[in-house]
Protein backbone atom coordinates (compact mmCIF):
# COMPACT_ATOMS: atom_id res chain seq x y z
CA UNK A 1 0.00 0.00 0.00
CA UNK A 2 1.60 3.26 -0.67
CA UNK A 3 1.98 6.40 1.31
CA UNK A 4 2.40 9.44 2.20
CA UNK A 5 5.84 11.08 3.58
CA UNK A 6 5.95 14.75 4.86
CA UNK A 7 8.68 16.87 5.34
CA UNK A 8 8.87 19.04 8.63
CA UNK A 9 11.20 21.55 9.26
CA UNK A 10 12.31 25.26 9.01
CA UNK A 11 13.52 26.81 5.61
CA UNK A 12 17.08 25.21 4.87
CA UNK A 13 16.99 22.57 7.33
CA UNK A 14 17.31 20.12 4.56
CA UNK A 15 14.46 19.00 3.98
CA UNK A 16 14.19 18.53 0.09
CA UNK A 17 17.79 16.99 0.72
CA UNK A 18 15.86 14.12 2.11
CA UNK A 19 12.62 14.03 0.30
CA UNK A 20 14.83 13.29 -2.68
CA UNK A 21 16.89 10.50 -0.76
CA UNK A 22 13.16 9.81 0.46
CA UNK A 23 11.94 9.26 -3.66
CA UNK A 24 14.80 7.26 -4.62
CA UNK A 25 14.41 4.97 -1.44
CA UNK A 26 10.79 4.49 -2.23
CA UNK A 27 9.94 5.14 -5.35
CA UNK A 28 8.13 8.34 -4.84
CA UNK A 29 6.75 11.35 -6.46
CA UNK A 30 7.93 14.75 -4.69
CA UNK A 31 5.24 17.69 -4.48
CA UNK A 32 6.79 20.62 -3.50
CA UNK A 33 4.91 23.87 -3.01
CA UNK A 34 8.22 26.11 -3.45
CA UNK A 35 8.49 24.27 -7.14
CA UNK A 36 5.21 25.36 -8.24
CA UNK A 37 5.63 28.90 -6.42
CA UNK A 38 8.69 29.76 -8.04
CA UNK A 39 7.66 28.26 -11.71
CA UNK A 40 4.31 29.87 -11.78
CA UNK A 41 5.60 33.81 -10.04
CA UNK A 42 9.01 33.71 -9.81
CA UNK A 43 10.98 34.69 -6.53
CA UNK A 44 8.07 37.13 -5.72
CA UNK A 45 4.30 36.79 -5.75
CA UNK A 46 4.54 40.10 -3.36
CA UNK A 47 1.55 40.30 -1.26
CA UNK A 48 -0.64 36.92 -2.47
CA UNK A 49 2.02 34.62 -1.68
CA UNK A 50 0.76 33.56 1.17
CA UNK A 51 -2.81 33.36 -0.18
CA UNK A 52 -1.12 30.88 -3.15
CA UNK A 53 0.86 28.76 -0.69
CA UNK A 54 -2.34 27.88 1.00
CA UNK A 55 -4.24 27.42 -2.62
CA UNK A 56 -0.81 24.85 -3.81
CA UNK A 57 -1.29 22.82 -0.52
CA UNK A 58 -4.85 22.50 -0.94
CA UNK A 59 -4.66 21.31 -4.76
CA UNK A 60 -1.50 18.89 -3.72
CA UNK A 61 -3.43 17.51 -0.84
CA UNK A 62 -5.96 16.27 -3.84
CA UNK A 63 -3.25 15.30 -6.31
CA UNK A 64 -2.00 13.17 -3.88
CA UNK A 65 -4.75 11.06 -3.69
CA UNK A 66 -4.64 10.64 -7.41
CA UNK A 67 -0.66 9.75 -7.26
CA UNK A 68 -1.47 7.42 -4.12
CA UNK A 69 -4.22 6.07 -6.10
CA UNK A 70 -2.27 4.67 -8.68
CA UNK A 71 -0.11 3.02 -6.13
CA UNK A 72 2.94 5.30 -6.23
CA UNK A 73 4.42 6.83 -2.70
CA UNK A 74 4.40 10.90 -2.56
CA UNK A 75 6.70 12.71 -0.79
CA UNK A 76 4.99 16.64 0.33
CA UNK A 77 8.30 18.49 0.46
CA UNK A 78 7.27 21.57 2.64
CA UNK A 79 7.65 22.56 5.84
CA UNK A 80 4.71 21.82 7.62
CA UNK A 81 5.22 24.57 10.05
CA UNK A 82 2.54 24.53 12.28
CA UNK A 83 0.62 22.48 14.60
CA UNK A 84 -2.45 23.35 12.67
CA UNK A 85 -1.42 22.31 9.47
CA UNK A 86 0.21 18.92 10.56
CA UNK A 87 -3.30 18.04 12.11
CA UNK A 88 -5.29 18.90 8.86
CA UNK A 89 -2.98 16.68 7.28
CA UNK A 90 -3.43 14.04 9.53
CA UNK A 91 -6.82 14.35 9.43
CA UNK A 92 -7.01 14.72 5.77
CA UNK A 93 -4.96 10.99 5.16
CA UNK A 94 -6.12 8.94 8.16
CA UNK A 95 -9.84 10.03 7.85
CA UNK A 96 -9.10 8.22 3.81
CA UNK A 97 -6.75 5.04 5.52
CA UNK A 98 -4.24 6.55 4.20
CA UNK A 99 -0.39 5.40 5.48
CA UNK A 100 1.25 8.62 6.62
CA UNK A 101 4.48 9.84 8.19
CA UNK A 102 6.18 12.95 8.95
CA UNK A 103 9.84 13.27 8.79
CA UNK A 104 11.21 16.20 11.31
CA UNK A 105 14.59 17.98 10.52
CA UNK A 106 15.52 19.69 13.68
CA UNK A 107 18.19 21.71 13.05
CA UNK A 108 19.64 24.36 15.39
CA UNK A 109 20.02 27.72 14.85
CA UNK A 110 23.58 28.80 14.22
CA UNK A 111 23.74 25.88 11.78
CA UNK A 112 19.98 27.20 10.25
CA UNK A 113 22.11 30.65 9.77
CA UNK A 114 25.19 28.79 7.97
CA UNK A 115 22.58 27.15 5.60
CA UNK A 116 20.77 30.35 5.12
CA UNK A 117 23.53 31.85 3.82
CA UNK A 118 24.90 29.36 1.54
CA UNK A 119 21.51 29.09 -0.03
CA UNK A 120 21.43 32.63 -0.47
CA UNK A 121 25.20 32.65 -2.26
CA UNK A 122 23.98 29.77 -4.49
CA UNK A 123 20.89 32.09 -5.51
CA UNK A 124 23.18 35.46 -5.91
CA UNK A 125 26.19 32.83 -8.25
CA UNK A 126 22.93 31.66 -10.26
CA UNK A 127 23.67 28.17 -8.80
CA UNK A 128 20.03 27.90 -7.67
CA UNK A 129 16.40 29.02 -8.16
CA UNK A 130 15.34 28.83 -4.67
CA UNK A 131 14.33 31.91 -2.82
CA UNK A 132 16.56 34.00 -1.38
CA UNK A 133 16.25 33.98 2.45
CA UNK A 134 16.61 38.23 3.44
CA UNK A 135 16.22 39.08 7.29
CA UNK A 136 12.67 39.56 7.03
CA UNK A 137 11.92 36.21 5.83
CA UNK A 138 14.31 34.58 7.85
CA UNK A 139 12.47 36.59 10.88
CA UNK A 140 8.65 35.35 9.58
CA UNK A 141 9.87 31.98 9.34
CA UNK A 142 11.16 31.38 12.72
CA UNK A 143 7.95 33.05 13.94
CA UNK A 144 5.79 30.68 12.23
CA UNK A 145 7.68 27.86 12.98
CA UNK A 146 6.11 25.21 15.84
CA UNK A 147 8.55 22.24 16.20
CA UNK A 148 6.40 19.42 17.02
CA UNK A 149 6.26 18.56 20.69
CA UNK A 150 6.27 15.40 22.24
CA UNK A 151 2.49 15.11 22.38
CA UNK A 152 2.16 15.26 18.71
CA UNK A 153 4.69 13.11 18.02
CA UNK A 154 3.74 9.71 17.59
CA UNK A 155 4.68 5.88 15.63
CA UNK A 156 3.86 8.38 12.41
CA UNK A 157 7.08 10.48 13.07
CA UNK A 158 10.65 9.59 11.63
CA UNK A 159 13.38 11.94 13.42
CA UNK A 160 15.59 12.37 9.86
Amino acid sequence: MPKVMMMCGKLCSGKSTRAEQLRKENGAVILSVDEIMLALFGPDAGEKHDEYVTRIQSWLFRKSLEILDSGVNVVLDWGFWTRQLRESAVRFYAGKGIDYEFHYIAIDDEEWRRRIERRNQAVLDGRSDAYYVDEGLAAKFQSVFEPPDPEETDRHWVRS
